[in-house]
């Protein structure tokens, strides 16, 4: 097994030593941890040899470990090192172990290290409690390190230690050489796997999207010693749902009753909010039943995301129903289940009812956060109140809130929608005052309700002061001024902006052309109108509907009827369809140039496609 191992070992890349790390090697090849601060160490286990009196026992409470456990074993770790006798190593490891399990890694890491210093004869379980700590610290190298200092001393990894290593891989986002190291410990027989093992490559492969490989193991496993239990089925579930695949989700959990093996929360969890996002509201409804039927009670996590999927819906009332059974079956709503009510409320124009479950948020202890500010805030500015949307927006503060990049894109969108630019101006200045960096979302705001307004000079300013400062500028920037050059009969500085986009490393899409082509037909410029339809379908941009109804209305508009009915003709043929404005142009044009035999049968094609 060792060679099988250190050829793994010598095959992984390893990490540069430059990461901000406080660990360093030292000639002897053993880690030692550097820190800064001072030393704290706990009680747990003696060195060897120690007499009764010298021997300090840690309390046995190994359940619920609180930081009077954590507490016990730094002291007695730290009274360790200056006792003539160590105490016993399984005493060691108890304090370790009590240490690393609440998270403190790096403490645990230094006390391994001076075990190492002191010469203490550490064992299998020290070194895989090190393990643990090095792959939770993103540093798996180090891991795989004192694996092959393990065989130096004449320990065989077992399960644990394997099983630590391939999670530490996993949480370095390193699946593949998980997953690599695991085939070559089957392949080789060196390891039986267990369910931890299975389910670590699980949900790592889960994690990566590869659910069909994660289905597959769990059908070898069906060979092996070890079974599927909840968590494995529940793992590939969660993944199955998330990448769209909820049938095959819901028939994974037949399989898991017609082998015994019970669903819990988790499970129904994920397949309700599978279920939701494709609008299975039954399907959603009728797995909650059974969820409640096979005695698992509903979460938290539960109840929000029905709530969430109703107001999204736009059913805030049944929404509101529902948060209603979750209080009566004492499960607390908290901000995320309130802010989905508001949410919904809001999407319905409902400003007054959105406003009441806030404040009975409020009343029921819930604190509000940033997000739920958001929401009301972008409810109101949508309904043009945008005083009351400034009135939340200093509110914030008083509770102890910073109004983040979202909230202040928000409101700047809402100022700029009722044409208050010298106030969307003064509020970006305080954005900026207080360090809070603009999004890319935020300048596009910013580019778009200047143009809106009329303050395209302005807007093109802020647009060179962007690509000065190596700002990210995408398409949809590039998009907003487009449009507003186009509509202000500019299409020489259009054209200019739009041939600048490959030049940026960027590529115009479906909307860049529309907007073009509609600016064109807006000069009346048809021929160049034309070229641009033609170039954007022989670059692999397919003509949506909006630019057949953009193109069809600039010939109708220079009464190129008989153009116009063969772009209609082939607009409908590809799916799509006349929309208002495009009609009404048919029938104004039929009222004044008379018997039109082509406008006479775009009536007809109107009219027997609608």
């Amino acid at each position: 097994m060792a060679k099988i191992v250190g050829a793994f070992i010598r095959g992984l890349k390893s990490e540069s030593n430059t990461k901000k790390s406080t660990l360093l090697l030292f000639p002897t090849g053993s880690f030692r941890l550097i820190q800064t601060h001072s030393k704290s160490k706990s009680p747990n286990s003696p060195p060897p040899g120690t007499t009764e009196e010298n021997h300090l026992v840690v309390p046995r409470k190994h359940r619920n470990l609180g930081p009077n456990d954590v507490q016990n074993a730094e002291e007695f770790l730290n009274r360790m090192t200056q006792m003539r006798r160590f105490p016993p190593i399984l005493q060691i490891n108890k304090a370790l172990g009590s240490i690393a399990k609440l998270g403190n890694y790096i403490t645990a890491i230094s006390h391994f290290e001076e075990l190492q210093f002191l010469g203490v004869q550490v064992d299998l379980y020290t070194l895989n409690i090190a393990t643990n700590c090095y792959c939770h610290l993103n540093r798996s190298d180090y891991g795989f390190s004192l694996l092959g200092g393990l065989f130096k001393r004449g320990y065989t990894p077992d399960v644990v230690t394997f099983n630590t290593l391939i999670n530490g891989l996993i949480i370095e986002d390193r699946t593949a050489e998980a997953v690599e190291l695991f085939k070559k410990l089957v392949r080789n027989r060196d390891i039986e796997p267990n369910v931890a093992m299975y389910g670590a490559i699980i949900n790592g492969l889960c994690k990566i999207g590869n659910t069909i490989t994660s289905i597959r193991l769990l059908r070898i496993m069906d060979k092996a010693s070890c079974k599927p239990d909840t968590v494995l089925y529940s793992t590939i579930i969660d993944s199955l749902c998330k990448d769209g695949m909820v049938d095959d989700a819901v028939r994974l959990l037949l399989e898991m009753k017609d082998r015994g093996i019970l669903a819990n929360v988790f499970t129904y969890n994920s397949l309700i909010h599978g279920l939701c996002n494709f609008g299975k509201w039954k399907e959603a409804k009728r797995m909650l039943r059974e969820m409640l039927n096979g005695g698992i009670y509903p979460d938290v996590r539960t109840f929000s995301m029905l709530v969430d999927a109703h107001s999204k819906e736009g059913k805030a009332k049944e929404a509101e129903e529902v948060l209603e059974v979750m209080i009566e079956r004492g499960v607390d709503p908290d901000v995320v289940t309130y802010s989905s009510l508001i949410d919904g409320y809001c999407l319905q124009g409902q400003m007054d009812e959105a406003m009441r479950v806030f404040n009975k948020m409020v009343e029921r202890g819930v604190q509000p956060n940033n997000f739920a500010y958001t929401i009301l805030i972008n409810g109101y500015c949508k309904k043009m109140k945008i005083d009351e949307a400034m009135q939340l927006f200093r509110e914030m503060p008083q509770r102890g809130l910073k109004p983040d990049v979202q909230t202040f894109s928000t409101m700047l969108q809402g100022l700029f929608r009722i044409g208050r630019c010298a106030a969307a101006h003064r509020l970006f200045d305080e954005m900026q005052a207080a360090g809070i960096i603009p999004s890319t979302l935020t300048f596009g705001i910013l580019l778009d309700g200047l143009c809106k307004n009329g303050n395209i000079a302005l807007a093109l300013s802020l647009f060179k002061t962007m690509e000065g400062n190596g700002l990210d500028i995408d398409v949809v920037m590039y998009n907003i001024l487009i449009d507003a050059l186009c509509k202000a009969k500019k299409m020489d500085h259009a054209r200019d902006l739009f041939n600048k986009l490959s030049s940026q490393g960027l590529h115009p899409d479906v909307r860049t052309y529309s907007i073009m082509i509609g600016g064109f037909c807006y000069k009346g410029l048809l021929n160049e109108a034309k070229e641009f339809f033609v170039e954007m379908e022989q670059k692999g941009y397919f003509p949506n509907g909006c630019t057949y109804n953009v193109i069809i209305r600039g010939f109708l508009a220079r009464k190129k009827s008989s153009e116009a009915l063969v772009l209609l003709k082939e607009m409908v043929a590809k799916g799509f369809s006349a929309d208002a404005s495009t009609v009404s142009c048919i029938v104004n044009l039929r009222s004044t140039e008379g018997q039109d035999p082509a406008l006479q049968e775009m009536i007809k094609w109107v009219i027997s496609k609608d």
